[in-house]
């Protein structure tokens, strides 16, 4: 049966989830990576600037909290370290990285030869929490009415495979197939979600630009040249998700975020949602997604046009990426398109039904690495100040 709309959470004033870090816990990064401090001396920086993160995020009023991402080098971080059977390789050669991804196509111009990453070494196994523990340390760190507003921020499954294909992510004597591999992968996903629920979590956010990979002409062109059906790579992602997402329980909140890019204000990819909205909204199971529409490069509300009666869509109106505020009426503007597209959607709709679907919020994160986007706190805080603001004209 389709899952009933999930409004709260999300909240009609969203964020994606990471915050720009203090100068002192940057610096403290470094050197963890430098080897000049152990990670029980950036644990305890890290321990000492989640609750300032917590309390922008009250004082700004916005109601989903997160740990602001302060114990990840990078958005993606987490799951797959954590992961019996995975290796980590901090240098592996570009070679084997698909060279039709976005940001292996930047690394290349860069002048890259090797980039850190991860290989399937042996059977995939989840011997201890991935997320767990951090829940449990934000969830101290809130009231007991504020925790089902905790949003846990998850990378995606797809995130190595579409890095490296089925040539490199693992070892053909542990899986000879990709549906071997991501059978244990999504069983470990599962015992992850469940375990956060057990906890109390009731908002998870899978990070995963793959989706808006797939609507780059330039990794299209790429996958063709290379002999890769990349309809079937689409449905075979969506259908990874489907079996992570089953029969989770109702009152689990499930998002999506797919973005193109978001390297220190940075983009890597363009293109419409046009190119897999069918696929994307109506196809995977999720509860809402949380898609980038700060710019011209992402395409135009169109899409939307595709979006079921039972899901929530946040725009992400507002950028991260430079400091240049957008305007209340721009915004609001932008809102009521649309709510104008999705009710003369297919479905039709009423106005109020198509409002009631909308959320927004920037649009990707102010931080997707710890040494953050070009901007200040105090951009942040207002940016995060306009959302809410807009959110209450809208919907009061």
């Amino acid at each position: 049966m389709p899952r009933s709309l999930h409004l709260n959470p999300p909240f009609r004033a969203e964020h994606i989830g990471s915050f720009l870090r203090p100068a002192t816990l940057v610096q403290k990064r470094f050197d963890y990576e430098a080897q000049k401090c152990s990670a029980e001396e950036l644990r305890a920086l890290e321990d000492e600037s989640i609750p300032a993160v917590v309390a922008l995020q009250r004082e700004v009023g916005v109601k989903t909290i997160t740990d602001g991402e302060m114990r990840r080098g990078a958005f993606y971080e987490g799951m797959f370290e954590k992961l019996e059977g995975m290796t980590p390789v901090p240098n592996r050669p570009l070679s084997e990285f698909k060279q039709y991804v976005p940001y292996v196509a930047i690394f290349n111009m860069m002048g890259l030869t090797g980039y850190s990453s991860i290989y399937c070494s042996s059977k995939i196994q989840r011997k201890r929490g991935i997320h767990t523990e951090d829940f449990a340390f934000l969830k101290g760190l809130v009231s007991p009415e504020e925790v089902k507003r905790i949003k846990v921020t998850v990378c995606g499954p797809t995130w190595m495979h579409l890095r490296h294909g089925t040539e490199y992510t693992y070892d053909k004597s542990v899986y000879k197939t990709d549906e071997e591999y991501f059978a244990d992968l999504i069983r470990v996903y599962r015992e992850e979600l469940a375990a956060l629920y057990e906890l109390g979590c009731r908002h998870i956010q899978f990070d995963d630009p793959t989706f808006a990979f797939f609507c780059a002409d330039s990794m299209i062109v790429g996958m063709e040249q290379a002999g890769v059906d990349h309809e079937a790579l689409l449905s075979q992602y969506i259908d990874v998700y489907n079996e992570i997402l089953k029969d989770q329980p109702a009152d689990l909140t499930l998002g999506l975020h797919t973005c193109r890019g978001n390297f220190k204000g940075m983009h890597y990819s363009g293109g419409s949602l046009d190119r897999i909205a069918v696929k994307l909204f109506n196809d995977l199971n999720i509860d809402c997604y949380y898609l980038e529409y700060d710019t011209e490069r992402a395409g135009g509300l169109e899409p939307l046009r595709h979006l079921p009666l039972n899901k929530t869509v946040v725009l992400g109106l507002v950028t991260t990426k430079t400091g240049k505020m957008e305007s209340v009426d721009d915004i609001r503007a932008r809102v009521e398109s649309a709510v104008e597209i999705i009710s003369q959607g297919s479905p039709k709709r009423s106005r109020e039904d198509a409002l009631n679907q909308i959320c927004i919020s920037p649009q990707c994160g102010f931080a997707s690495v710890f040494e953050g986007n070009p901007i200040s706190e105090e951009d942040e805080r207002s940016k995060l100040g306009l959302v809410v603001e807009v959110a209450r004209q809208v919907w009061g």
